[in-house]
């Protein structure tokens, strides 16, 4: 099987140079804690856009600053 690469959220580290709770960005981004804690630890199946979007307008980032592909490539 073809290795695709993945797809990384890096919120953890967002929050952190930030100096952001999750507490605050779940109730300002007006997100369950679940789902946050989805996406913060990579357990997303489905990423949803409207999700993305308050996380990036809660965060002032973009998208580039909370993911990222990353692929193993073997030469």
């Amino acid at each position: 099987m073809e290795d695709f690469g993945q797809v990384v959220f890096k919120i953890n580290q967002v929050l952190e140079d930030k100096n952001i709770s999750k507490n605050k960005l779940e109730k300002d981004a007006n997100l369950q804690r679940t789902q946050l804690n989805s996406y913060c630890n990579n357990k997303v199946k489905r990423v949803d856009l409207a999700t993305l979007a308050k996380l990036c307008y809660v965060l002032d980032c973009g998208i580039e600053d909370i993911m990222e592909y990353k692929i193993d490539k073997k030469i």
